[in-house]
């Protein structure tokens, strides 16, 4: 029975409250009747975060809607093309659409959280999602794809943008950089299982089934998210005044050039991997005759590569912090992008030099994520939702750019992607030393790596 029944009905099980001064006992003696008093002691239901990995597999799980959106549907792709009579290019489009969605959906929901809680922009987002998702799935042409494409891409936001707010609520420091570490463990191995799962469904159903698919997981999460998560952001720490605060607060964020030289760090390390994701498909099986499960293994085993890394930096943060972490990922970066530059443009080695090369630029990344996000979200505390909302829309639009020059030599040039490859670290590298010079990088790196790595509880209650 729902407390709700149970209080309006004026009557509880005994659950150790003492009865009401004069009532007497009821018949049985099993249930007792309390007085408006005692009903108004009894302390409210709270919601706590569940801890440890628990917790980690929680957040996780709302941070892989980019790789699920993106990649789980690529293998549907041609039987798009054939069901929907739709051009390469068009089909091309849905996913570029859902990139923007990805993109803009994080810079509208995360101010919001920051002014209402985290809660309300998340359940709706996932809510979107499952509709959009559902949408697809009866989509009658490639238009109306689309559209539902970018809808599903703005509620996939709400995951991705709350749950790096949710993580910044909880944590600081040298904890902060280590959390991102660990989700890396989700959002390294999304990637990995999307295709295979997405091609595991096309096998007993259409490219439709894939995103009732997807609407079935949305719901999962979207119960697991009402059910599990609390409100970590306090009614006390929350923007206030009028609407326009939320636009100036993103605009308080843009202006920070430390915090932009750790966003561009990121977002253009992050473009180099994607640089690699959307060309090395054609690269490898085209250029240098992998089968398609030699591509496969080789694109597990570099997205491995990325998870290692990660959980390296994660060990290594208490000692060396997130600044100098974030430092070595791209130089290690630029000596595989270099490696792979000089092996491919030389014709020197071969595919013997090509993997080890990709792995060392994915291993690289695996130090460039998680610090260089951790150092952004470190200088925003109070406005955790907007410095999320930027961070990721750099991620997602830079991504959105970068992916189609990857094959502008066409499907059998790997000179293009190589040269992204290594040119993109060596931006992200520039900007970080640019924007975030010595003298604010090492302020910086002091700020956050003299804060404990248990500044905050573990379990917050409901507000």
């Amino acid at each position: 029975m729902d407390e709700t029944r149970r209080l309006a009905s004026g009557t509880v099980k005994d659950e150790g409250f003492s009865p009401a001064p004069g009532a007497g006992p009821a018949p049985g003696g099993s249930v007792t009747t309390l007085d408006d008093d005692v009903l108004a002691a009894r302390p409210p239901r709270t919601r706590t975060m569940p801890t440890g990995w628990r917790q980690v597999a929680l957040i996780g799980t709302m941070s892989i809607f980019g790789p699920l959106c993106i990649d789980m549907y690529l293998p549907a792709l041609p039987d798009i093309n054939r069901d929907l009579h739709a051009s390469a290019s068009a089909v091309q489009l849905t996913l570029t659409a859902c990139l923007i969605g990805i993109a803009v959906g994080q810079l509208v929901l995360g101010p919001i959280s920051d002014r209402y809680g985290r809660r309300p922009p998340l359940l709706a987002g996932l809510a979107a999602f499952v509709l959009s998702s559902l949408a697809c799935a009866v989509a009658p042409n490639i238009y109306f794809l689309t559209g539902f494409r970018l809808v599903q891409g703005l509620g996939g936001a709400a995951g991705i943008v709350i749950a790096r707010s949710i993580v910044r609520d909880l944590h600081s420091g040298v904890a902060l950089a280590r959390f991102f570490a660990t989700l890396m463990l989700a959002t390294g191995v999304g990637p990995v299982f999307a295709p295979q799962i997405g091609s595991w469904i096309l096998s007993f159903t259409s490219w439709r089934g894939v995103f009732v698919v997807l609407a079935v997981f949305g719901v999962l999460l979207l119960f697991s998210a009402w059910w599990r998560v609390p409100e970590t952001l306090p009614a006390a720490s929350r923007l206030t005044g009028s609407p326009w605060s939320t636009v100036a607060s993103m605009v308080t964020v843009l202006k920070d050039r430390v915090f932009l030289g750790y966003v561009l760090a990121c977002g253009l390390g992050m473009s180099g991997t994607f640089a690699y994701i959307s060309g090395s498909s054609f690269v490898l099986q085209n250029v240098y005759g992998l089968s398609a499960l030699g591509y496969g293994l080789v694109f597990a085993l570099n997205a491995f590569g990325l998870i290692i890394g990660a959980q390296v930096s994660g060990r290594l943060a208490g000692r060396f912090g997130p600044s100098r972490l974030l430092t070595a990922g791209l130089l290690t970066m630029i000596a595989g992008g270099l490696l792979l530059f000089v092996v491919v443009a030389g014709h020197v080695a071969g595919l013997a030099a090509v993997i080890p090369a990709l792995w060392i630029v994915m291993f690289g990344f695996g130090f460039v994520g998680p610090n260089s996000a951790a150092l952004a979200m470190q200088r925003y505390p109070q406005m955790a939702g907007s410095a999320a909302a930027v961070l990721g829309s750099f991620q997602f639009g830079m991504a959105a750019v970068i992916a189609p020059l990857a094959g502008a030599g066409g499907t059998a040039d790997a000179l293009p992607m190589v040269t992204l490859i290594l040119a993109l670290p060596v931006a992200a590298i520039l900007s970080r030393l640019l924007l975030a010079g010595p003298a604010r990088r090492q302020q910086a790196a002091v700020a956050a790596d003299a804060l404990p790595a248990d500044a905050i509880p573990a379990e917050v209650p409901v507000q």
